[in-house]
């Protein structure tokens, strides 16, 4: 079992910056690829970013790309997600996610085997 938990979701005025973190329990953090996918009420759980369990291949949505940037630190058990130039657009509930076995970002939510509670960003207009 590998449990999930976020934290850093606040709210922002639009501009403005915000870190998510993400820390894992279990012995193979560094085994796993980790992914951020955020959701809004009545919509599919999207593909925000990942990265893959070496940490040297990044993954990001076109929303987001060029703002927002992934990262990990498998001595902390963490990954974080770094989010700038927020806009009202980004507001959702952010899900961390675990993919198991050496293995690169994926896409698709359904890839995914572990999944945190999730943080709600909202930014202001």
């Amino acid at each position: 079992q590998v449990q999930l938990v976020e934290s850093g979701g606040v709210l922002v005025q639009t501009g403005g910056s915000l870190r998510l973190s993400c820390a894992a329990s279990g012995r193979t953090f560094s085994t796993y690829a980790m992914g951020w996918f955020r959701q809004t009420p009545g919509e599919e759980r999207d593909f925000v970013s990942g990265i893959n369990w070496r940490g040297d291949n990044t993954d990001y949505a076109n929303t987001v790309q060029g703002r927002f940037t992934i990262s990990r630190d498998n001595a902390k058990n963490t990954v974080y997600l770094q989010m700038n130039s927020l806009k009202p657009e980004d507001t959702a509930v952010y899900y961390c996610a675990a993919r198991l076995g050496w293995s690169d970002p994926d896409t698709s939510s359904r890839r995914w085997d572990y999944w945190g509670q999730g943080t709600q960003v909202t930014v202001s207009s």
